[in-house]
Order: structure tokens, then C-alpha cells, then sequence
């Protein structure tokens, strides 16, 4: 069995600092995004994976190549035409089981046991609005339908990110079936399409509940991550200079912090420095430089620079603000 990873977004929605790297290498916690969902495929057992890239793809297979000793493969998707795209163009025409996971979602599920099974399965949670979601309807057990953001939901049910699929040939000609006859939604060629194909086809899924689901495709959502993933790590921070840190935070042993408060829910990258600063519900990515002032529910890129006081900010890489 092998993984697909889509990791080809822009990430609009957390600009500026997407301005200078994929979504995926965000840091959430202690590590990148990409970082938390490829240490669970380790869990699972898996060993192959091919990571869908595209837009500043260089720094994805370099950050991967760097940290994870896995048998490894890379497809661009020059073109991004959607979700169900993006997988056909890592699937093979062979009868082998298939992994997917999205690229910007960290999952609470038995990663090991949910690769073993023996059926199709589609990780799914309960949601508020289905709208905004591709939504699974259930009958006696099995999944009966599935629509990709519907304006009328007939269920609550939305898919969390997480697929498994038992043979990669099956799943590809459902993918090509879509785009031949284009089936789109919202202009895309959806996976949630190509998997009712497989439905209409007479092709069984179950769906699997997801204990949790972790989103990191906005600022709101990103630092909601950050918050329950520091709850979950097991890290005790250092003692600083003159300096008060209120867990759950994570502070990398190189960053440097002189007469400051640090946390709750704070990440702190590589090579950051901090001086008489106040920190809480934010994340610092390495190399940035904080002096004098007060951040609450803030994102700072690689090596930005703010001096003066704030209280909310977003900042890009490579970036200086005087407050």
C-alpha cells in the first residue's frame, strides 16, 4: 500500500505568509503541517508516499528529502483542476490499496488499524454546516451518496480528509471517468465525485468517525490547531532569563528569550528572539526577532522582525514592522 498526499495549494487564505511558502510548511506546534500528517502515515505502517506538488513545490520535497527516510515520490500538478485530480495524478493502474490524505488536515484516529481494513472507507465527522463540506448520506451501514457541497444537505456527515481506497485502478478510471465526461464541481474535478462514480458502479464504502479533525486552512483555524496539538505534546520549556513561560507552549532550543512572557499556546521556531515582549495564542516562525511589544492571536513568517507594541498582526517572511 502506498499514501497520496495533495500538497499543490496556494493557501489564499493565510497570506501573507503563504506569499513565500506552500501552506503545507506552515509551522503549527513543533513542526510543519506536512510534518504532523507524515509522522502518522509512519504510524500506519506505510512506507511509500507520493506527495502531489505544485506550488513552491522545491520547498516541500526538499523539507521531506530533509526529514523523513521513507521511499519517496513526487508529481507535479502543474495545473490545479481540483482534489480528485491532484490524486489521479499519483495513482498507478494497479489492484493495490491507496491511502489519501489532504495535505492541510492533522487527524485523531488510529492510523494503523484504519490502513489494515479491508473496505473502502471515508473518515468522516459531524459538522455544523454541511454547506461547506462534501457530505456522506449512510444506509444500513454503508454510504448510500455522496455530494460535494450541497446546497440542500440531507446529512451532517462531512468528509474529514482521509480515504481508503482497496485498489488504485478502480479509483483512477472513477477519476478519468469524471474527467472525460466533465464532471465538475465549482469547476473542479472532484474526488467526491469520482467516488459516487465508484458508488453508481455498485463499488461498497463504510465510513470510519474521526475522533478529531484538525483544519490549518485559515489563520482562525491554524492557531485553533496549534492550541490542541500543544495540549498534546509531551514538552517541558527551559528556564529563560527574567522570563515568566505559561504552558502549553513548544520554544525550539536555539530560540533565545530575555525578561518576557511566554504563553499560553504559543510555538516558537528555530533562531527566534524575544525581549521584553509579551507572547499568548500566537506563532513565531523561525529567525523572527520580537522586542517591546504585546501579541495575542498572531502569526509571524521566517525571519520577520517586529519592535514597538501590537496586540494582533500577521506577518510575512522576511518582513519588519516598527509599532
Amino acid at each position: 500500500m502506498k499514501a497520496i498526499i495533495p500538497a499543490a495549494g496556494i493557501g489564499e487564505r493565510l497570506r501573507p505568509l503563504t506569499l513565500t511558502r506552500p501552506k503545507v510548511l506552515l509551522p503549527v506546534a513543533e513542526k510543519p503541517i506536512l510534518g504532523h500528517i507524515l509522522d502518522r502515515i509512519i504510524e500506519s505502517g506505510i512506507e511509500d508516499v507520493t506527495l502531489i506538488v505544485g506550488y513552491m513545490g522545491d520547498q516541500v520535497i526538499e523539507y521531506v528529502k530533509n526529514h523523513y527516510d521513507l521511499n519517496l515520490d513526487f508529481v507535479e500538478q502543474k495545473e490545479r483542476k481540483g482534489l480528485g485530480h491532484a490524486v489521479w495524478k499519483g495513482l498507478n493502474s494497479s489492484n493495490e490499496p491507496v491511502l489519501i490524505l489532504l495535505g492541510d488536515t492533522i487527524l485523531d484516529l488510529n492510523y494503523y488499524k484504519f490502513a489494515q481494513s479491508q473496505y473502502n472507507i471515508i473518515g468522516v465527522m459531524t459538522v455544523e454546516d454541511p454547506r461547506r463540506f462534501g457530505i456522506v448520506e449512510v444506509k444500513d451501514g454503508w454510504v448510500s451518496k455522496l455530494v460535494e457541497k450541497p446546497e440542500n444537505p440531507l446529512s451532517n456527515l462531512a468528509i474529514a480528509g482521509i480515504y481508503l481506497l482497496q485498489s488504485q485502478k478502480r479509483l483512477k478510471k472513477a477519476i478519468e471517468y469524471i474527467i472525460e465526461n466533465d464532471i465538475t464541481t465549482k469547476g473542479e474535478y472532484q474526488l467526491t465525485d469520482a467516488l459516487q462514480v465508484m458508488l453508481s458502479w455498485n463499488d461498497r464504502m463504510k465510513t470510519e468517525n474521526i475522533e478529531a479533525c484538525y483544519d490549518c486552512g485559515t489563520r482562525k483555524t491554524l492557531l485553533e490547531t496549534n492550541r490542541h496539538l500543544l495540549e498534546k505534546i509531551d514538552y517541558k520549556a527551559n528556564k529563560y532569563p527574567n522570563s515568566v513561560i505559561i504552558p502549553p507552549v513548544y520554544i525550539h532550543p536555539k530560540a533565545d528569550i530575555r525578561k518576557s512572557i511566554v504563553g499560553p499556546y504559543v510555538s516558537i521556531g528555530d533562531g527566534v528572539t524575544i525581549c521584553d515582549s509579551v507572547i499568548e495564542d500566537s506563532i513565531i516562525s523561525d529567525g523572527a526577532n520580537l522586542k517591546n511589544v504585546c501579541l495575542k492571536n498572531s502569526l509571524l513568517g521566517s525571519k520577520s522582525s517586529i519592535h514597538g507594541k501590537y496586540h494582533i498582526v500577521d506577518v510575512g517572511d522576511n518582513c519588519a514592522r516598527n509599532l
